[in-house]
């Protein structure tokens, strides 16, 4: 994590990275965007892609940091391959250690069969630690009893656990290999009550289409790596009762 600047310790941190249906990319990078967050720090690492992203003709790094407001988010504009998973997720994880983070949440998505009839997708939650059940509970966010995560969120929870640090992971019922707006909408509307935001995220499910096409290339991508990862586990056992 190369810092382009003095970040103060003790904020919430969110972390959006390409899962299915590019859920917490979506949402992360639509959180940036309305708060107005600008580029604090980014990751650098052999482990990605050789790849830079271009915004206003100059280069940076495909997965950044951005701050403002007491809130960090981590966000990456392509798909992490299955092999940097791993450490990426450690790094990650450190990092917060080493900014006392007040509150980890990941934003990512359930991949259902029956998306197509959903219309307004529900969000579910599980925690690091108990009094993150609570924390749920009281925003009226159905936990995860069972089942199995895969790939970086499923890393990050168990870091934290490990560390003792406090995090959630939010998951809106979404599409499987299908950039999901609206599943982005559903996260961010329960992000935003646990953070105290005013965030009208009417827009995501206005422009879904745009997006779509927008993230078609990225969530291709990020198939593929899932697919490296076992990411179709997931059905094995049901995520919620």
């Amino acid at each position: 994590m190369v810092e382009r600047e003095k970040i103060e310790p003790g904020q919430i941190i969110v972390v959006g990275l390409p899962d299915v249906g590019l859920v917490g990319v979506i949402a992360a990078q639509y959180l940036v965007e309305k708060l107005g967050l600008r580029e604090i720090a980014y990751v650098r690492s052999d482990l990605l892609p050789p790849i830079a992203v271009l915004h206003g003709g100059l280069p940076h790094s495909p997965i950044r940091v951005f701050g403002g407001k007491g809130i960090l988010v981590i966000v990456s504009e392509t798909a992490v391959p299955a092999s940097a998973v791993a450490p990426l997720s450690r790094a990650i994880v450190e990092w917060c250690r080493s900014k006392n983070a007040k509150l980890i949440i990941s934003l990512s998505g359930i991949p259902v069969p029956n998306r197509t009839d959903i219309e307004k997708p529900s969000v579910f939650g599980a925690a690091s630690l108990p009094e993150g059940l609570d924390l749920l509970k009281k925003h009226d966010i159905k936990v995860l009893e069972s089942g199995i995560m895969v790939g970086p969120y499923a890393l990050i929870l168990r870091y934290c656990a490990e560390h003792g640090l406090p995090a959630l992971v939010l998951s809106a019922q979404c599409f499987f290999a299908y950039p999901d707006p609206e599943a982005a909408a559903s996260v961010l509307a329960k992000l935003a009550g646990i953070l105290g935001l005013e965030l009208n995220v009417e827009e995501l499910v206005h422009k879904g289409e745009e997006i779509r096409l927008r993230a078609r290339d990225i969530m291709r991508r990020t198939q593929r790596e899932m697919a490296r990862m076992k990411k179709t586990q997931e059905y094995d056992i049901p995520l919620y009762v």
